[in-house]
């Protein structure tokens, strides 16, 4: 029922929007919204809903605004009606949370904005110690938007007829038994064929078109032009891009932050832009499109832009860079990214309220394995570049993964935080104080992992020159895990534990991956950094090794 009333109302906004676009009739959306019947005992004021259906006043922006608040309204009532609201309009019966650029129609009060480099006026600090929680609070809520797919009969057909042959070749094999090689052979190669493309097309039931989340954001853009009393044009390309529904629902939440910076901070009000010989109209553009196994998504405008002097200045201030310090000038935009960096004017309810852009590159670096690139004109306009690799979330699925050995123990680590595997010599490590090692791979220094002190399950005792290091990158932190030898690198199918492992091991552990004739432990990379950059790793003697889970072979 949520999905359907959803899938209606969209309807409804996309009808509206094609009207500021001058591809849409008045008069089909007023019916659509009811207007075209509505009983007011006013002649006057149903003269003026008849000029607007025959097309006699002209279409704006205000009466745009206005639509999708009837939209809004529709929407409310229909959750209303169906008992999914509770508490107010924002809140479902289930007690989560609606996305905030779905619900309220006015500015969302949900995802604060990020503290960005406003380039007019005196800096002030704004830094909230709890940020942290509530961009982890956020990211949960943005991991529950969708709660379904829609799937084209098409692709079921697809899916039983090659679930079919999968049986079918099953069959084959079974009958044939050890008596007839050749054929069993043969059955073996088609069954991996068959599963090959089950796996692409259960992988691609599970793309969802950026539109989910871009839709909803039409509204926030004009709400919150309204509200600070700015001149907007929002410009919307390639939303119709389809991408895996985990980095979609992430993606919502770093989106709202940029498009909200770039509305409070970037444009300049109507009188400003005169001046400088702008449009009165500022330009918002969100553009998505793909280029091999990446995303970009691109939030411009053409404002103020970045002052890098100013930046510069601030980040001396902060002791993130010394005075005499020459850095290029995309190095010193980065700096915006840092928690707490803020150069903002002043403290308002639309952005500088604690959680800056470190939530957009949290969500970014570290949920999405992306990264982000800041470009700027001063006087001109900012762009924002985030890139997504295409591959799956390590934490669920068939994944690739790298087969190592420690010991007489074997452990996945997923590819996709794999930079590289070295063969490190003796002259390569150096031993600092804390138990702490750096390897220098081909001229960049990493900290070393042992990763037998860290899962608590002992090495062969081989020496360095004979070990590998498996060189990892999360965000912006990297690390060379020390094993003692890589197998191989194979598809795996990652599960979650039957019993409350993480709670019981204190060890860096996505889940069992299951590699068919054995399974293995998946090691957390991120989890694993995090211990390291804690300076705690688990002493060897502490709790149960993980030679006593379930499912070591």
């Amino acid at each position: 029922m949520l999905d359907s009333i959803q899938q209606c109302i969209e309807t409804l906004e996309q009808g509206v929007l094609d009207l500021e676009s001058g591809s849409g009739r008045t008069a089909e959306v007023m019916e659509k919204l009811g207007l075209s019947h509505v009983k007011l005992p006013s002649a006057q004021v149903i003269t003026l809903l008849d000029m607007l259906a025959d097309g006699i006043t002209p279409m704006n922006q205000d009466i745009v605004s206005a639509f999708l608040g009837v939209c809004e309204a529709h929407k409310k009532l229909l959750y209303a009606l169906a008992g999914f609201l509770e508490q107010g309009a924002g809140v479902l019966r289930s007690g989560k949370e609606l996305a905030p650029a779905q619900v309220d129609a006015p500015i969302p009060a949900a995802p604060p904005a990020q503290e960005e480099a406003a380039p007019a006026g005196q800096p002030v600090e704004h830094h909230d110690e709890h940020a942290q929680d509530k961009v982890h609070e956020a990211q949960a809520h943005a991991r529950q938007a969708i709660a379904s797919v829609r799937v084209g009969t098409d692709r079921l057909d697809k899916l039983i007829e090659l679930v079919g042959k999968l049986m079918v070749t099953y069959a084959v094999i079974s009958q044939a038994g050890n008596g007839d090689m050749a054929k069993t052979l043969a059955g073996l190669r088609d069954m991996d064929s068959v599963i090959g493309r089950l796996q692409t097309e259960v992988e691609a039931i599970r793309l969802v078109p950026l539109k989910q989340i871009v839709a909803p954001m039409q509204r926030l853009v004009k709400s919150l032009s309204q509200k600070i009393g700015k001149k907007v044009r929002f410009e919307i390309e390639g939303e119709d891009l389809a991408l895996d529904k985990s980095i979609v629902e992430s993606l919502n939440e770093p989106l709202v932050h940029l498009l909200r910076n770039a509305l409070d901070h970037g444009l300049e009000p109507a009188e400003e832009r005169a001046a400088a010989g702008k449009d009165e109209t500022g330009t918002v553009r969100l553009s998505a499109l793909r280029k091999g196994e990446t995303a970009y998504l691109l939030v411009s405008d053409d404002g103020r832009g970045l002052d890098p002097e100013r930046i510069r200045r601030k980040a001396v201030e902060k002791g993130l860079m010394k005075e005499s310090e020459q850095l290029p000038e995309a190095d010193i935009l980065q700096f915006i990214l840092k928690s707490g960096f803020s150069t903002a004017e002043q403290i308002t309810d639309v952005s500088g309220r604690g959680v800056g852009m470190d939530a957009v590159v949290n969500a970014i670096r570290v949920g999405l394995g992306g990264d982000i690139l800041i470009e700027s004109d001063l006087g001109k306009g900012a762009t924002f570049t985030i890139s997504i690799p295409l591959s799956r979330s390590a934490n669920e699925g068939i994944v690739d993964a790298l087969v190592c050995r420690l010991g007489q123990e074997v452990f996945l680590i997923p590819s996709r935080d794999v930079v590289e595997i070295y063969a490190p010599a003796e002259r390569d490590v150096v031993a600092l104080p804390g138990d702490r090692e750096t390897v220098d791979v081909r001229g960049e220094v990493h900290a070393l992992l042992r990763l037998d002190r860290f899962l608590d399950t002992p090495s062969d005792g081989r020496p360095i020159d004979r070990s590998q290091a498996v060189v990892v990158r999360v965000g912006d932190a990297r690390a060379a895990i020390l094993v003692d030898e890589v197998l191989r690198q194979q598809q795996v199918v990652i599960t979650g534990f039957t019993v409350p492992v993480q709670d019981i091991f204190a060890l860096p552990i996505l889940g069992l991956g299951m590699m068919g004739e054995s399974d293995a432990v998946v090691v957390n990379v991120e989890e694993l950094l995090r211990h390291f950059q804690g300076r705690t790793p688990p002493p060897q003697d502490s709790g149960p090794s993980l030679t006593a889970l379930p499912g070591q072979g």
